[in-house]
């Protein structure tokens, strides 16, 4: 075999190469099943599109050399639940759900009414999921439609791979941070026109409605329209917190409970993604199930705001699509990997542990999954996008040990390099 040669970029702003190959130990979630399969010495390549054209054990006469030394190669971080306009307020402990809100969110989303601000936020935000080899998130933006445009616009010229739109909030928070139904609406039409399906499908603009309390029926149902209409996804949050919960019926007294809020209004089905879902009965899950949303299971920002442990095996049982979600910044890191412990520990709390290797299958496989994303990224196949990262790890070919280090060794391993579609992603 010939030395593979790298294969450079020449779009303008993306400073990014594309290997024709990456060689090294290889961590391939299963299609089906949250299992994980390693292979010891893998010759991944990778065409000029940026497609997986051959995925296997490199042949004996292979003449591209290990390309990350010490690493393993695995398909890229898939983050199903951030926020962008938290990264310089993440780790504020100003206390529960509504209290964190009013103290440390608000006040700082408020800022986001400055594009420039926005801007450099973006770059910030940007420059930390790169670090973590996040390749791919669900992204609430700020309620400013600057500030999402300038997200977009970020995320177009770095290379990543999103699914973002305007937050939606019209009533019942302070004012700055609040816009009315009919601005909003044109907002996310003019985002929808600008940005959805941008590159190939790299950008996608989903209807991101903050959660019920923040919404009035009139926005939630318009909201739902757009969604079905054009085919978006939905992006909320549900049942995170007590106390949100009975503001949230006592706000829509019709409601039988809080899912019921989202179906009277059209924003439950295939392409709704619902994070926390702390709190849900059992009724409520065996709808979720019915309707084929998914769930982002956010456990560092549920310990670090008291909200609860999410039953995880609720969804699981039910074979409801599940990611995983920073949910930075009530979440204290933008790493999937410690997410993935969080998870670990929080089914330990619940009383139905999760094994470390389905763990990194919904860090991957699974958040592609819940983002309606299974047929293109999250596994390392062929005829797949080359979504890929190569993070340090021990040297061992003893699976259960290789994926322990990955998710449980907080200081070791960091992320050497990230691709999406086969291009090196720069911070």
């Amino acid at each position: 075999m010939k030395t593979v040669v790298s294969q450079n970029s020449a779009e303008p702003g993306i400073k990014n190469d594309r290997p024709a190959a990456l060689r090294g130990r290889a961590l391939c979630p299963h299609a089906a099943g949250m299992r994980v399969d390693l292979i010891a010495d893998a010759l991944i390549e990778i065409d000029s599109t940026g497609r997986l054209t051959s995925v296997g054990p490199a042949p004996a006469d292979c003449a591209l050399a290990e390309s990350f030394p010490g690493a393993v190669l695995l398909p890229g971080f898939v983050d199903a639940h951030i926020h962008f306009p938290q990264t310089r307020v993440i780790g504020s402990a100003s206390g529960p759900l509504l209290e964190w809100l009013d103290r440390s969110v608000f006040p700082e989303e408020s800022r986001f009414a400055d594009r420039a601000y926005a801007a450099a936020v973006a770059e910030e935000f940007i420059d930390a999921l790169i670090a973590q080899g996040t390749t791919c998130a669900a992204i609430f933006s700020s309620s400013h439609p600057g500030a999402t445009d300038e997200l977009f616009m970020a995320l177009d010229r770095r290379g990543l791979r999103a699914l973002s739109g305007l937050t939606l909030m019209d009533r019942g928070m302070p004012p700055a941070p609040t816009l009315d139904a009919p601005a909003a609406l044109t907002a996310c039409d003019d985002l929808r026109r600008r940005w959805h399906g941008h590159d190939g499908g790299r950008l996608r603009v989903a209807m991101v409605p903050r959660f019920a309390l923040s919404c009035s029926p009139d926005l939630l149902a318009a909201a739902g329209a757009m969604a079905r209409r054009h085919e978006l996804f939905v992006h909320t949050h549900i049942a995170e917190n007590r106390d949100e919960i009975r503001a949230t019926l006592s706000a829509f007294p019709d409601a039988k409970d809080y899912l019921d809020v989202y179906e009277r209004h059209g924003l439950v089905g295939e392409r709704t993604v619902l994070a926390h879902a702390i709190w849900m009965s059992g009724d409520e899950w065996d709808r979720v199930a019915r309707h084929g949303a998914a769930i982002a299971h956010c456990p560092d920002s549920n310990f670090f705001l008291g909200s609860g442990c999410m039953p995880l095996r609720e969804p699981l049982t039910r074979e409801c699509r599940v990611g995983l979600g920073s949910d930075m910044g009530a979440g204290r890191t933008f790493s999937m990997r410690r997410v993935a412990s969080s998870a670990y520990d929080a089914a330990l709390v619940a009383g139905a542990p999760v094994s470390p290797e389905a763990l990194l299958w919904l860090a991957t496989a699974g958040g592609a999954r819940a983002l309606g994303l299974s047929e293109s990224v999250g596994h390392l196949l062929p005829g797949y996008e080359g979504d890929i990262v190569a993070v340090d790890a021990p040297d061992t070919a003893d699976l259960p040990a290789l994926i322990d280090a990955l998710i449980f060794r907080h200081d070791a391993g960091p992320v050497r390099a990230a691709y999406v579609r086969g291009r090196r992603l720069r911070n």
